[in-house]
């Protein structure tokens, strides 16, 4: 059986258990020590969104200046939608083939002006895990006129905000701060790493378990902290 036809039985849960992926982590550990290590995990929502957010060649900015993901190191420190830069403690990336048939992967690639004058300042290229401090249009008049995180895929309009699968394997990152925020790709806010409080209640405590390990700061999923801003929730997003 292949993995469309597996994906699509009565059995897919324990199926897509035996697809796996090759995680790399680089991060501190409370006592400020370097971490480093590769974890072969589930190739499953709850892994794949912690590994999925900014494309290699996407640059944050930073207190000293713009700094390219692949060059970003933990303890190094990134500007914030809150106005005060953070400490990068986490630091995860995979390799991804947008174009594999069988596990699609499209990235989205937003091009500049996108949200107003140099939101973002160039186009920017986001993987499927990736949050944007941008409220939908569908939310704006209950929100007060507090900006949500929403995933970028609710923005594709194929004009602007546009769907792309690169037919070659594209190394994709996400970061966690000192604590939880969004951060500044050349003028986009984009969401740091956080699980959701409810993330991990959707898979075994094997996974669960497996999954917390990669966070060497964090114990259980209380303690990625408090969201800084609120997420727009999912049923708004479904057309």
């Amino acid at each position: 059986m292949n993995i469309s036809a597996a994906l699509r039985s009565p059995r897919a849960p324990f199926a897509q258990e035996r697809v796996t992926r090759a995680y790399d982590v680089a991060a501190l550990n409370p006592d400020g020590s370097r971490f480093m290590s590769t974890f072969n995990g589930p190739a499953i929502p709850l892994f794949e969104n912690a590994f999925s957010s900014f494309a290699r060649g996407v640059s944050l900015l930073s207190p000293h200046g713009i700094i390219p993901i692949e060059d970003l190191a933990p303890g190094d420190w990134v500007n914030t939608s809150s106005g005060e830069p953070a400490e990068v403690t986490w630091i995860g990336s995979t390799n991804f083939i947008p174009a594999d048939a069988n596990r699609r992967m499209p990235l989205v690639r937003v091009m500049a002006d996108s949200f107003g004058q140099n939101r973002p300042s160039s186009f920017v290229t986001l993987g499927s895990g990736a949050r944007i401090l941008q409220t939908p249009p569908a939310l704006r008049g209950a929100t007060g006129g507090a900006a949500m995180l929403t995933p970028v895929g609710a923005f594709v309009d194929n004009v602007n905000v546009i769907e792309v699968t690169p037919p070659t394997a594209l190394r994709l990152f996400h970061i966690c701060l000192s604590r939880h925020a969004a951060v500044d790709v050349g003028g986009l806010m984009v969401e740091t790493f956080h699980p959701g409080m409810g993330g991990t209640r959707d898979v075994t405590h094997a996974q669960r378990d497996q999954f917390l390990s990669m966070f060497p700061r964090v114990s259980h999923i209380t303690d990625f902290g408090p969201l800084a801003h609120p997420r727009a929730p999912e049923q708004a997003l479904v057309a």
